[in-house]
């Protein structure tokens, strides 16, 4: 077979010239529509659903809207987990699905269900947009002195958000900060008891007079007029003039029954930035699966757009954050690691080859499979991303081509004296190193095969790349079948082999060194076991940890204040935070995020703040800055001047993943599950008592769901009942009269505002005014509250955590400064010496240690299966075990410098990392396939043990040292990268790299070495 495909690339050179050519074009013209992401989403299709009712507490929302809903949704197909919060005045659900699953069926599903669920009155759960990596473009809206923040939140709220949802790729926009327009009638109670009117006779009266009516049409002459009745608000002043009542004649208007105002809507958050301690925002989120450079370069167009011919002059939109900065940051560094580790690879096949043509013909084999690998990919849907594209070592790609091509250039030195033409001789050459080529690749790709194996967050971080690698392989694999044969008998001439002054030394030194290796045989592998041994041990000394941070370059700050603290103190505290952060010269910009938006899309209160700390590049950065050395300047400085306050650090995506993910805002954290919320609090402060002391944690803080004050207003049936008046009666009255009820709307064109009833603050705003507010009877008189209820302090739930309808409470933490595992290990070591937990109550790892756990379990049954097929493909080529099982000895070799190289940069073991290891035993069976399948070769054609042994490993010791210092030169740019976006290359480049580098020493030496004990034991000396 092998051989009829190099006949046919020979015979037909134009052709494949020609369809190279074609390659090219078509690479180059489907990396302009390739999708190019910083970052894969690595949260699963999660539908997440928001539902309000203000004034309740958390108590009320987990019993009557919480629970409910949990129950319609349980048991929908492809549903894995689900989370709830519930909080003041709102429930929130996350349903996380399996991967896989259509996002569409899934939203559909959850529709149908939500639909089914029994809810209070006025409850309408609605689905939210959020998605963990979703917010592509924040921004501020800012207006000159003749916009007041109210006037900006009115275009934000009814002309951007409206605006950008035109835009393709945009699934929504988010309002966040300024306040919210609103109709209010502030009533003075005691004008209602003077005139003897109820607040429900405003109410209805209010209801009752904003409606316009059409009354058919009428034919007057020749013409049809259309008769309409218009009785709609226009404004403040039409409100005032409601008519409540008539006393003898007389009307009673709104108007002298207390103030009627355009005023705010009570706040649930704020936003911030710098010095302005309100602004208006906006935050774009993205429709799952889209395209971000796209959509992004669409959102630029139309807010130019907006800002030249849409907004009212003297109000314009500014950018703060574009996820566009982050990808082409990126970008540029991925790109200049692939073409510098081209350059590099390019540069070690000259210095072995020595020959330019055939060297240029190996070269050629990076940017045609690249581009092979582009149009696959494009023509798939799938994205390029920082991990896809940036762990591809091109130095494993070129070594096909390189086998092929430098057995060519062997075989027409040393044939050159033959009769046989050029293309018989690249004929021979192909296909005496085609089965070898073929398998080897094969057992790449299997190597591969935990990667495409993996499932969850690492498969979906992992999985792309896994796909790329794939196709990068198979598109190698043709470039050297087909390509690499027609190029050579193009370029290369028949002649004397030019052997390089650097292949000459190593020869020289390597044939001394394999003849000691092969006299002392016992003393070699005494030698390499200890090695091995070694290696192992500094494995077990590592530490672990998922994967490295991918650096954003910003901050992303949370800081969890009292639960009982107040909207307008945290609001102080939150502006003094924001001029800390200024403060440093890194620092460029400072955002931050008090409480929700209106919409409730962030499950949170105002006792939690979020700050967007945006920052310089790094070469502008003070000397012997690092960001570590920032974090820790700022934590402490923000503990001693706010304590009490719990801090955690993180970045923009990462947060939002790392919530998506664990369903908790922290990095880490740790699910307390129990029924009892005040045990599940006195459990979580011991745990969280037991691991202060491990060294390594920080950002800890238990997410206290006690604690929340409550003004209990509880009915007296009995004395209620005695003046005629039902709980219901009393209850309207308080809410309207204190939380204020949304009567009606003023329509401004396609505006809608809301009115609302209540009273003048001083009747509300203290314990003795509640008391007396007026209840009116069905007999026409009013009774102070006080008489049909008690007025009490109570302390509840801020908010409730569930997770799969059991509650549990979170307490979250960072690790800095120590790996992921060995903290870990040392907090359960502290927490079972130190708590103890009663029957029905449980604790489980949330957040990326879980992750690592999950991924190193799935690890363990999917390499074993690995190397099983490898095995198999190894027997399917050799026909013999025993050359089976000596290639794969060179798997343990291959290990030893990838450890080392770990342990002296003090890199932790990851996820990365190990797919690294991956790579680097991919590379290695490689080279023990070429090395002992032409030893076979050489002794079937007469060659005594010890002549095939010498000569087999001094010839094929030039493609081996190829191959592999192909591969380790191909990700050093990617080892020593310091650049935004080569933190998650690193790991896997640094095992490679040290990998390759001790590799081919110890398969050029150990394995001749241990083929010649095995083959003398088994067949004796020949």
């Amino acid at each position: 077979m092998f051989g009829k495909i190099t006949q046919f690339s020979l015979r037909e050179k134009l052709l494949i010239f020609a369809l190279t050519a074609a390659l090219a074009a078509g690479g180059l013209f489907a990396f302009r529509r390739l999708d190019i992401e910083a970052y894969p989403d690595p949260a699963p299709p999660t539908i997440e659903i928001i539902a309000q009712n203000p004034g309740w507490s958390a108590e009320e929302m987990e019993r009557q809207v919480t629970l409910p809903l949990e129950t319609q949704l349980n048991g929908m197909p492809g549903l894995n987990v689900i989370r709830s919060i519930s909080l003041f005045g709102l429930t929130d659900i996350k349903c996380y699905f399996d991967f896989g699953t259509d996002y569409m069926a899934d939203r559909q599903e959850v529709l149908n269900r939500i639909q089914q669920a029994s809810l209070p009155p006025g409850v309408q759960p609605q689905l939210s947009p959020e998605s963990a990596i979703g917010e592509i473009y924040r921004y501020q809206l800012v207006g000159d002195r003749n916009y007041s923040l109210m006037d900006l939140k009115v275009i934000q709220d009814w002309t951007l958000e409206r605006q950008f949802k035109q835009v393709p790729g945009v699934i929504d926009v988010v309002s966040f900060g300024g306040p919210t327009k609103e109709f209010h009638v502030d009533l003075d109670p005691r004008k209602l008891i003077q005139y003897g009117v109820s607040i429900t006779q405003v109410i209805n009266a209010i209801a009752s007079s904003n409606a316009n009516v059409g009354a058919n049409y009428l034919e007057i002459g020749q013409q049809s007029f259309n008769v309409r009745g218009i009785g709609l608000f226009k404004n403040e002043r039409d409100i005032g003039n409601v008519m409540v009542t008539a006393k003898s004649g007389t009307p009673l208007y709104l108007r002298q029954l207390g103030e009627v105002s355009i005023g705010e809507k009570v706040p649930l958050g704020r936003v911030g930035r710098d010095e302005d301690s309100n602004i208006v925002e906006g935050i774009v989120l993205m429709r799952p699966g889209e395209m971000s450079l796209p959509t992004l370069e669409r959102v630029r167009e139309k807010v130019s757009e907006l800002n030249s011919r849409v907004l009212p002059k003297g109000v314009k939109i500014v950018p703060y954050y574009d996820r566009t900065k982050l990808i082409n940051v990126t970008t540029t560094t991925v790109t200049h690691t692939l073409v510098t580790g081209m350059v590099f690879v390019s540069l070690i096949i000259f210095a072995f080859l020595g020959e330019l043509r055939a060297s240029l013909i190996v070269a050629s084999t990076i940017p045609l499979t690249l581009l092979f690998t582009i149009i696959v990919m494009t023509i798939r849907g799938d994205s390029a991303n920082l991990i896809s594209m940036g762990a591809i070592d091109f130095g494993i790609l070129v070594d096909a081509s390189v086998v092929m091509v430098e057995n060519i250039c062997r075989h027409l030195a040393e044939e050159r004296a033959a009769t046989s033409d050029k293309d018989s001789i690249i004929a021979r050459a192909a296909r005496e190193v085609g089965p070898a080529i073929f398998f080897s690749t094969g057992i790449i790709v299997a190597a591969f095969l935990p990667l495409f194996t993996m499932k969850g967050v690492e498969g979906k971080i992992f999985g792309p790349m896994a796909v790329t690698y794939g196709l990068a392989l198979t598109g190698a694999l043709l470039i050297a079948f087909l390509f690499a044969p027609a190029a050579s008998s193009a370029l290369l001439k028949e002649g004397d082999e030019k052997e390089t002054f650097i292949v000459r030394s190593i020869r020289r030194v390597y044939g001394r060194a394999l003849n000691k290796a092969l006299k002392h045989p016992k003393l070699t592998l005494s030698f390499s076991v200890i090695t091995l041994c070694f290696a192992l041990l500094i494995l077990s000394s590592l530490g672990g940890e998922f994967m490295p941070k991918l650096e954003e370059g910003n901050l992303w700050v949370r800081a969890a204040m009292p639960s009982t603290i107040s909207f307008s103190y945290a609001s102080q505290l939150v502006d003094k935070m924001r001029k800390v952060f200024k403060e440093e010269p890194e620092v460029t910009t400072v955002i931050s995020q008090l409480g929700r938006p209106d919409d409730g899309t962030d499950p949170t209160s105002y006792f939690n703040c979020e700050f967007f700390v945006d920052l310089k590049p790094r070469d502008q950065w003070r000397p012997g800055m690092t960001k570590e050395r920032l974090i820790s300047d700022l934590e402490a400085r923000l503990r001693r001047l706010f304590p009490g306050v719990i801090y955690n650090f993180s970045q923009a995506i990462e947060d939002n993943v790392e919530e998506a993910m664990s369903g908790v805002k922290g990095e880490n954290s740790l699910k307390l599950f129990g029924s009892d919320l005040e045990e599940l609090d006195r459990l979580s402060r011991q745990i969280a008592e037991a691991m202060k002391a491990v060294p390594g944690i920080t950002d800890l803080g238990v997410l206290t769901e006690l604690g929340q004050p409550n003004l209990l207003i509880r009915i007296d049936r009995e004395r209620a009942a005695r003046y005629g008046l039902l709980p219901n009666d009393i209850n309207g009255t308080v809410q309207a009269a204190i939380g204020g009820q949304s009567v009606t709307q003023v329509l401004d064109g396609e505006k809608r505002f809301d009115v609302v009833v209540r009273f003048l603050p001083p009747y509300r705003n203290t314990v003795k005014a509640i008391s007396e507010i007026p209840i009116s009877t069905p007999s026409g008189s009013t009774i102070p509250l006080r008489d049909v209820a008690e007025i009490i302090e109570y302390t509840g739930a801020s908010f409730i955590y569930r997770e799969q309808n059991e509650r549990y409470i979170p307490i979250k933490f960072s690790v800095r400064g120590r790996d992921l595992q060995s903290t870990i290990t040392d907090a359960k070591r502290r927490i079972s010496q130190q708590v103890h937990l009663p029957d029905g109550y449980r604790y489980e790892w949330a957040g990326e240690f879980q992750e690592l756990q999950d991924a190193l379990a799935r690890l363990r049954v999917s390499v074993p299966l690995s190397l099983g097929i490898i095995l198999m493909l190894l027997y399917i080529h050799f026909h013999r075990l025993r050359n089976v099982l000596l290639v794969l000895s060179a798997l343990p070799l291959a290990l030893v410098g990838g450890v080392v190289s770990l342990f002296v940069t003090g890199t932790n073991f990851s996820i990365s990392a190990a797919v690294g290891f991956i790579s680097l035993f991919g590379v290695a069976v490689l080279d023990g396939v070429i090395l002992i399948s032409y030893i076979e070769d050489l002794r079937r054609e007469g060659s005594t043990l010890e002549e095939a042994i010498m000569k087999g490993a001094e010839l094929r010791m030039r493609p081996v040292l190829m191959t592999a210092l192909s591969a380790a030169i191909g990700l050093l740019p990617a080892a020593m990268a310091t650049g935004i976006g080569s933190e998650t290359q690193r790991p896997l480049a640094r095992v490679v790299v040290g990998g390759m580098i001790t590799a081919p020493m110890l398969i050029l030496l150990v394995l001749p070495t241990l083929y010649l004990l095995v083959n003398r034991r088994l067949t004796g000396r020949r």
